[in-house]
């Protein structure tokens, strides 16, 4: 997927592949469970299309669609490794969550926003600053006056606002590229020690992605008012009440207080393996 002619030529080889019927889809994902890796393949390349469709969705955003999705793809091959076939959720629809999480994160991190949040937060607060940007550009041509009406939106000073667009507009280097144009020495060359080996800097953000990633695919075995509720209550920066959510929803405080706690004890079930051994 390198050049324009051949990632085209992917895209209609995808595309040529037949779907799979619910059924067809359910005995495959249940031989992958079991380890059949013939099964797995089928699964994974009758879902290819889905990848390029979210992929698609944000090429926009500043990565190239061959980058999109090639990381839509290892968000498949998850999904796949994760299914429960025996939960009910149709693969497909636990795919998506996946594919569209490996994707986001592709986005988020050819971004520099690294400081205003991460996770869920970082990648809410980077695609709403844009969309916001690009809608008040069109009404408000002086700069000054752009920054200081989006930071009254998100409720933050001109000063950071500031901050925030300059991040948002900056793109990653190479540090593999050379330090000077006459020179063979490469960037990372001249960067001062750390304190903390880089391998270990680069593990723990793996981590915290892989933790993130895994947050994403768990919340695709909650319901529509699970969801609600786990996004609002406890993924939320300002958690709503108890009481809110009940209005929300048409059902009592009560009611809601146990749509939470079964919520939570179905990610306690999901996410268990992340635990710490006692």
């Amino acid at each position: 997927m390198q050049s324009s002619a051949s990632l085209d030529r992917y895209i209609q080889q995808v595309r040529a592949i037949p779907k799979l019927s619910r059924e067809e889809e359910h005995k495959l994902a249940i031989r992958a469970r079991d380890g059949d890796q013939d099964a797995a393949d089928r699964l994974v390349e009758a879902n290819l299309r889905y990848v390029i469709a979210i992929g698609l969705q944000y090429r926009r955003y500043g990565v190239t669609l061959g980058d999109l999705i090639a990381e839509g793809s290892v968000g498949l091959v998850t999904a796949v490794r994760k299914f429960d076939p025996h939960r009910g959720t149709r693969f497909v629809t636990y795919a998506g969550y996946w594919i569209r999480a490996f994707v986001l994160e592709a986005v988020v991190r050819s971004s520099t926003m690294i400081g205003a949040g991460s996770g869920p937060f970082r990648s809410k607060l980077f695609f709403r600053l844009r969309r916001e940007r690009a809608r008040l550009s069109n009404l408000i041509a002086d700069p000054e006056e752009l920054i200081a009406q989006l930071a009254s939106d998100f409720d933050t000073t001109p000063e950071k606002m500031a901050g925030l667009l300059r991040r948002l507009d900056q793109r990653e280097i190479s540090l593999d590229g050379p330090a000077y144009h006459d020179s063979d020495a490469t960037l990372v060359e001249m960067l001062p020690g750390t304190s903390e080996p880089q391998d270990l800097v680069v593990e723990r953000r793996r981590r915290q992605s892989g933790i993130e990633l895994r947050l994403e695919g768990a919340l695709s075995v909650l319901d529509d008012r699970e969801r609600l509720i786990v996004e609002k209550r406890i993924l939320s920066d300002d958690a709503a009440s108890l009481a809110s959510l009940g209005r929300e929803l048409g059902v009592s405080r009560e009611r809601a207080r146990q749509l939470e706690a079964r919520a939570k004890k179905k990610l306690a079930e999901e996410l268990k393996d992340l635990a710490p051994a006692a």
